[in-house]
């Protein structure tokens, strides 16, 4: 492929969503001579994108997938409380019964353990490739590596995460346990009360959406087409392929899609005639100005399962795992939810004016491995989707991986376990 068998009308590869996730597609697409169109039913970086208000995690912490031993007794619906960190809303929905039953299937030691080598790679990979970009194109203030500390309420927490600490180290995670005064090292200015604590020093973050508006100017300047407000309406399909694509702002003729829509991948790839097992998960976020006692690296509050990240003259704290289908509306007790739990770990931590009430939809796998490959029977149409809650560090290595299949290139890793069909044929 080259850059001038691309137009506006007749691109290459036409890639349907700028989420973190298209742009990386868009981006590695570009770099091998691939005349690229993004479309962004909102605006790059907007609200109504999951890469817009999370923490903005990259690093090698977070590849345990969901699915595991200890989550099987939650996979019902209604097993915990709404404004518990993991809620299954009970619901007539066959689409999430389908998505349980395979979440059930992936409860296994040996399924998580399968899971946590494919997502660590990535994770690894996709921070090397973050580095790389960010310091080739001026945006290395976006990414800071500090280190994430994992702090323990509780004695129990903190005893088992403690013994999993060889494990994990093993599986290629540098994870060690703190100790005497080294917390007070890492976050001079804040006061803890917890049992113990964690430390990750491969901890990463980017700002968001800050990072993402950025890498949207880097890559129209590398001649990307990047449409926003642009929904699509309609697939022509012929002969097993996609050959026209209507949106809301013109027709497109693509030698290639990717679906990269996150939460809106389903609903976008059934338009294609194309089945995908995914269900959105919401989260929740407030962004608030930093107070001075704020720890200057990421915490995660590990048994409340929340994050909080220090983003320049601001502090985010995300979390929350509700699948509660589309809802993108704003949970006051979800958000008190999350002040609480930063109550309980730093008690003394002073308020601040509140900047953002944020909830966005992480589109997850049954598995927690991301949807990435040919799709369905067409030719020319390709997913990345289903990323999860840590969708920002998988990204760059899931763009990677597209533009590798699409080029005919050896993929940097074996894309068996993530093609998007592995749930219809299991």
């Amino acid at each position: 492929m080259t850059p001038e068998q691309g137009t506006l009308e007749d691109p290459d590869v036409v890639v349907i969503g700028g989420g973190v996730v298209g742009l990386f597609c868009a981006q590695q697409l570009r770099r091998r001579g691939a005349g690229v169109t993004v479309l962004e039913r909102g605006a790059l970086g907007g609200s109504q994108s999951c890469s817009s208000g999370n923490t903005g995690f990259v690093g090698t912490h977070g590849a345990a997938p969901l699915a595991a031993p200890d989550m099987l007794a939650l996979a019902e619906p209604g097993a915990t409380d709404p404004d518990s960190p993991w809620y299954i809303e009970p619901r007539e929905d066959a689409g999430l019964a389908r998505w349980l039953g395979h979440f059930r299937q992936a409860c296994s030691a040996e399924a998580a353990a399968h899971g946590f080598r494919v997502l660590i790679g990535m994770k690894r990979r996709g921070l090397a490739i973050l580095r790389e970009l960010c310091a080739a194109e001026d945006m290395a203030a976006l990414l800071e590596s500090p280190g994430i500390v994992l702090a323990f309420k509780t004695a129990t927490g903190f005893d088992e995460a403690a013994r999993s600490v060889a494990r994990t180290v093993a599986g290629g995670v540098p994870l060690r346990v703190l100790g005497p005064g080294e917390l007070d090292e890492l976050a001079p200015k804040t006061t803890f009360d917890i049992h113990g604590a964690l430390y990750n020093p491969e901890g990463a973050y980017l700002h968001v959406p800050e990072f993402l508006l950025e890498f949207g100017r880097v890559l129209r300047e590398a001649g990307v087409e990047i449409r926003e407000h642009t929904d699509v309406t309609d697939f022509e399909i012929r002969d097993r392929n996609i050959v026209r694509l209507s949106t809301t702002r013109g027709e497109l003729r693509p030698g290639a899609v990717v679906i990269a829509a996150g939460a809106w991948s389903t609903e976008c790839a059934r338009m294609a005639g194309t089945d995908l097992v995914l269900q959105p998960i919401q989260g929740h976020s407030l962004t608030m100005g930093l107070p001075p006692s704020a720890p200057g690296l990421p915490v995660l509050l590990s048994e409340a399962k929340v994050a909080m990240v220090p983003l320049g003259d601001r502090l985010r704290i995300g979390g929350q795992l509700a699948l509660t289908g589309m809802n993108r509306e704003v949970s006051e007790h979800r958000l008190e939810a999350l002040r609480r739990a930063v109550h309980e770990f730093l008690p003394e931590l002073e308020e601040t004016p509140i900047l953002e009430r944020w909830s966005g939809l992480r589109p997850c796998t049954p598995d927690s491995l991301p949807l990435i490959g040919p799709a369905g029977d067409l030719r020319n149409l390709l997913v990345a989707a289903g990323h999860g809650h840590i969708g920002m560090g998988l990204a760059p290595a899931g763009g990677e991986l597209i533009a590798q299949l699409l080029a005919g290139e050896q993929p940097f890793t074996d894309p068996i376990p993530l093609r998007p069909n592995r749930f219809r044929i299991a």
